[in-house]
Order: structure tokens, then sequence, then C-alpha cells
């Protein structure tokens, strides 16, 4: 009887801590592999400390740790590992570019390094920005019809006559003046939340089963609209944009939400199936991705030529220095990571992999995986449906981005041409990056803040006390 009386008061005293002191430690740790990384950088290429560490370092302290007391004062319940984690990588990606940048005779100013810091700047201010405004996530699921609209207007943007342009094949950008962006990085985090908002209001009818094949309770044939009309846009990025990266991630995402939501194993099949034929065709009937494909398989036959004999010469020179940097690497300075085309954007992870060992690699997907492990905990806390799916997909737009862009990376599959989040040189993906972790990190501190507790009417007996905070959840 006393292990029943003694359990109210348990529960009720069990609550999430704030653990900010815990998330301020962790992003010392990870200001010293930004810095640390950066000073390297200057003692492995130039045989001195960069004579702007102080000011650089400086920046990227006030940087990282203004996002910390953000996250002090208006989310202090939030996961204490995501900032830290996020830190580390952004601070990495700048000090490999910045090796780049040295490679290729660039001055420190003007380099790629210095643009990414700025474009670093913009996205911890959107990110505080999130923070502030958006006290409530639950708000957005109003606008679940308007995300979506504003979404497929943006994948649309690139296609138009002025502002479009095609760079490396690939139709997603546009230029707006001297400005320019990839309008699919904002994309994707309004087609989660419009996503998160269509499944909340509709998954009682798309998870009723249909016909049962090998086990596994198929969808009915008239919930399939949903899935075919995301599997049409899909293809279209993938015809008219020649993007199979953004094909890849926005049909994934998709089908791993659908999924979580109705609880079906089917729509898995439904959709692996739609994702086979859809590779299928598109193989047989457009030359780009026939060429992408055929690169991938035999990517030696497209080395050392001219025009489209030469394009398969970032996947084996990737392959040689990551051969080459073994399991230690070189050490900065001592590689030659310059030879890999686009090796501050696509192909980051060959230069991390040359000149830090396969060890780096295998520590940066362990943050990653730390990073998608943090986002789904979120979600199994959540106290709605809403919270749940929004930091599902969000948690799910890293995991699949990070498995397209290391699987082409390391010849898994196809090469896709995305870029790897908060590593890879690119302000579009960086600032869009910064605005999902304050959106994961929002959902995070009102899951796990107490839940309201009401106080009894009157007295109540140990029992009847137990069942209400039973209730209370």
């Amino acid at each position: 009887m006393s292990a029943r009386v003694n359990q109210p008061s348990a529960l009720r005293g069990f609550v999430h801590r704030p653990r900010r002191g815990a998330e301020l430690f962790l992003l010392v740790l990870a200001l010293a592999v930004g810095i640390g990384a950066y000073a390297a950088v200057g003692i492995g290429v130039q045989g001195t400390v960069p004579a702007d560490l102080l000011g650089y370092g400086g920046w990227l302290a006030l940087l990282i740790i203004g996002a910390h007391v953000v996250v002090r004062f208006t989310a202090p319940y939030a996961d204490p590992v995501l900032l830290p984690l996020v830190a580390a990588l952004n601070g990495l990606g700048l000090a490999v570019i910045h090796r780049l940048d040295l490679a290729a005779g660039k001055d420190p100013g003007e380099g790629f390094s210095r643009q990414q810091l700025t474009w670093m700047t913009l996205g911890v201010l959107l990110f505080a920005a999130t923070l502030v405004l958006l006290r409530d996530y639950r708000v957005l699921q109003r606008f679940t019809y308007t995300f979506g609209l504003a979404a497929i207007v943006l994948l649309l943007m690139p296609m138009l006559p002025v502002i479009g342009k095609d760079i490396n094949g690939a139709r997603i950008w546009i230029h707006v003046g001297p400005f320019s962006f990839q309008p699919g990085e904002i994309a994707k985090v309004l087609l989660v939340l419009a996503f998160a908002g269509y499944l909340v209001r509709h998954r009682d009818a798309l998870a009723l089963a249909g016909r049962r094949v090998l086990f596994v309770d198929l969808p009915r044939g008239r919930d399939l609209g949903p899935i075919l009309v995301m599997w049409l846009v899909s293809l279209g990025i993938l015809v008219f944009q020649r993007d199979l990266g953004s094909s890849l991630l926005f049909f994934g995402l998709f089908v791993v939400m659908l999924y979580v939501a109705t609880e079906r194993p089917g729509w898995l099949l439904v959709g692996g199936a739609l994702f086979a034929a859809g590779g299928w065709i598109a193989y047989r009937l457009f030359s780009h991705v026939a060429l992408r494909v055929d690169i991938w398989r035999h990517p030696f036959e497209y080395y050392g030529g001219e025009g489209v004999h030469d394009r398969g010469r970032q996947t084996v020179e990737t392959m040689f220095g990551m051969a080459w940097g073994g399991l230690l690497g070189r050490g900065f300075g001592n590689g030659q990571p310059w030879r890999i085309s686009y090796a501050e954007s696509d192909f980051i992870v060959g230069a991390i992999g040359e000149e830090l060992g396969l060890t780096a690699v295998m520590a940066v997907i362990v943050c990653y995986g730390l990073i998608v492990e943090r986002g789904l905990r979120t979600a199994l806390i959540c106290r709605d449906d809403f919270g749940k799916l929004v930091a599902t997909g969000l948690a799910s737009v890293f995991a699949l981005q990070v498995f397209v862009v290391v699987g082409g990376v390391t010849r898994l599959i196809p090469l896709t041409g995305l870029t790897t989040p908060f590593l890879s040189y690119g302000g579009s993906s960086l600032v869009a990056n910064w605005v999902i972790v304050a959106l994961l990190l929002r959902i995070s501190d009102q899951a796990r803040r107490p839940a309201p507790v009401l106080a009894p009417a009157g007295p109540a007996s140990a029992d009847e006390e137990e069942t209400q905070v039973v209730r209370l959840g």
C-alpha cells in the first residue's frame, strides 16, 4: 500500500531539468573544435597561427554564446544537446572552407569562409528571431494550406524565365539583383509544416486498411491521392529542374511522415514501389538521369577526358583523396582537397576524409545521428500530434539529406548534389537549417516543460490523488 501512496508524489516530482549549464559547457567544447580547427588550418598551411584568429574566434563565440543566451531566456527547457552539435559542425565547416580558400590563393576577407560566416550570422539572427517571436508552435497549424501553397510557389520560382538560373545543369537557383538563393531550402521547412497539418487532419482516413498482401495491410486505393501528388511533384523536380537530391528529399520526407502519422507499413511499401517505378522511368526516358547513373556505376570511364567524358572527376578524385587520407588523415595542409571540384559545397565530406581521415568522417556522421536522435526524442515526448509530426519531419530532413549527400560522395548511391547541413558552403541551406534547429528547440521546450497540475477541489484520498496524476499523464 505504501508503494501506491508514494507513487503520485514521485510522478508529480519528476520534471525535466532546464540543463542550460550543461548546454553552455558543451558549447565551450564546440567552440574549441571550431576555433581550434581554424588555428590548425593556419599552422598546417601557412606555418603560423592565423593573424585574424582573435577576431574570428571572438565573432564565432559571440554568435554561439548569443544563441545560448536567447535559448536560456526564451526556451529554458529546450534540448541541451542540439545547439552544441550544430555549433561544432558549423565551426568545423568554416575551418575546412577556409583551408580550401587558402589552397585557391584567396585573401582571408574575400574567400568563401568569410561569406559563410556572414550567412551564419544571418542564420543565428533568424534562429533568435524564431525563438523570440514564436512562443507557441501550435499556431503554425492554422496556416497548413498557406504553407503548402507557398512551398509550391517557391519550387516553381527557378523555372521563371527572368529570375531563374541554370547552374551546373540544375535549375534550382533564383537571382534578384546581386543576391541569389535556393528557394527549395525554404520550401522544405514549409513542406514539413504543411505535411504535418494535413496529416493531423486526415490521418484517420489514411490509416484505414485496404487489401492485405504478404501480412501487410495496404492502403485503400481511394486514399492514394496525396502520395501520388507528391510523387508527381518529385518527378517534376527531377525532370524539369534536374535536381535529383531535392526530388529524393521531398518524396522521402512525405513518405516518412505519412508512415509515422498512420503507423501503417503499407505506406512504406507503396512509397518504395512508386520511388522504384519513378526512378526506372526517369532512367529510361531522360538522358541526364541515365548519365548520372552511368557515372555512378562506371566513374573511371568518365575521368580524364573532355566535356561529358570528365564528369566523373569529382567522384574519382574524392575516392583517391579519401583512400590517401586513410584512418587518421594527412592533416591540414598535407592533402590536396582542391583537386575535387566544388569541394567547399557538394564534396566537403571528401575534403574532410582526405585531411582528417575516416575517423573525422565517422565523428561527423555520429553528430548528425545525434541531431536526428534528439529530434525524434522530442517527437516522442511531445504532447500534441502536430508537434510530434513537425519534430519527426524536421529530424527526417537532416537524416535524408545527410544520407543522400554522404551516400553520393562515397558511391553508395548516385551523386545528388545536395549540400551537407552546416558543413557545406551555401547561404540558403545554412540559414534554413538554423531555422529548423530553432523550431526543434521550441518544440522540445514546450514538450519538456512541467505539465500543469490542477489543484483538487477538496481533500482527496490517496487513490483519488493517484487517479488525477495518471489522467494528467
